[in-house]
């Protein structure tokens, strides 16, 4: 797989990201020519400073997926698009609709369009979310399960979805989907907890604050440690089979309090309650949400290989050490 990406020409849309970063330097190491979109908007979590490991070797522009001039000139001369660019906080698609829709559906088509038009040669992997299921009818979710979001980002995460499917089968325009579960590790903004309430966990206690569990804390989730999602992310990338198909990504089902428990354990001090749900959060939770993730390993051979213990210590250990680029 090393000699597959040796050179090639790599766009990563989000790329100053929690997921974008870590992929832009694993590429990076393997030899790939990378160049990284991120619009740097304020609490959407580009961080400069994430990509420090590779700096001097790839080209960052500041540029917005919305923007299609841009993007029409960017996708050209490249073989392989990540497209990670999209907003992802379920509370700020309710009060904000319109701006979800834009980042998650009109971008994603314009995008697909900038590539039919101007490099029609070029294969995406497009990075997809659990949130699309909405409340799981049965466990483990696999690909087949109805897709039924509880929120209004779910249906445009739905919608990005189906247009790089649609350009696939239509156009020919190679491209997959990974639907990608909670993640969590290094890189990871942590100003809010909008776009993950995992490591948001992780901030509280290295704070020393009480973490605030809703509920019952005992719902389900199905996690992943970034190097984890890369890996997978890397290999639909550089495998011929997979175009048209959408997969999940799963890892290791825990409850949230179960998480919590685990991080105070490693950490040695800490603290959780359990508080009712605030309306908004209520209105839009999915319950317990695990994924079948055969199909990725069918394909793929892709098995997640960090445990929570693991992934925890050097998450911990990576904001330790770089807290005053995060806080």
């Amino acid at each position: 797989m090393k000699d597959f990406y040796n050179n090639k020409k790599v766009l990563i849309t989000g790329g100053l990201g929690f997921i974008g970063s870590t992929l832009a330097i694993k590429l990076a190491k393997m030899g790939a020519k990378v160049t990284i979109i991120d619009s740097m908007i304020p609490e959407y979590g580009g961080n400069l400073f994430n990509i420090k490991p590779v700096e001097n070797i790839v080209v960052v522009n500041i540029s917005d997926v919305r923007d299609r001039f841009s993007t029409n000139y960017l996708v050209q001369n490249h073989d392989l698009l990540f497209n990670l660019a999209g907003t992802l906080s379920h509370v700020d698609s309710m009060t904000d609709p319109f701006t979800d829709l834009e980042i998650n559906c009109t971008s994603q088509l314009s995008l697909l369009e900038a590539c039919r038009q101007y490099n029609p040669e070029i294969k995406i992997v497009y990075a997809g979310t659990r949130n699309q299921y909405g409340k799981a009818q049965y466990l483990p979710v696999d690909e087949k399960h109805p897709l039924m979001p509880t929120d209004v980002n779910g249906i445009n995460c739905n919608a990005g979805e189906y247009y790089h499917i649609l350009y696939n089968q239509v156009y020919g325009i190679k491209a997959c989907s990974l639907r990608m579960t909670n993640t969590f590790g290094p890189r990871h903004q942590m100003k809010h907890p909008r776009q993950g309430v995992l490591n948001w966990f992780i901030r509280q206690l290295m704070e020393g604050e009480t973490v605030r569990l809703f509920g019952t804390g005992e719902q389900i989730r199905d996690i992943n440690y970034v190097d984890d999602v890369v890996e997978a992310l890397v290999l639909l990338g550089s495998n011929d089979k997979v175009w048209g198909e959408v997969f999940n990504i799963g890892g290791i089902p825990v409850s949230l309090k179960q998480f919590v428990e685990a991080a105070i354990k490693i950490r040695g001090k800490g603290e959780y309650q359990i508080v009712p749900f605030p309306d908004e959060r209520a209105k839009i939770e999915i319950g317990d949400y695990v994924a079948d993730y055969q199909k990725l390993t069918k394909f793929t051979g892709w098995e997640p290989k960090v445990d929570l213990e693991e992934g925890l210590k050097e998450t911990f250990k990576y904001y330790e050490e770089n807290q005053q680029h995060y806080w």
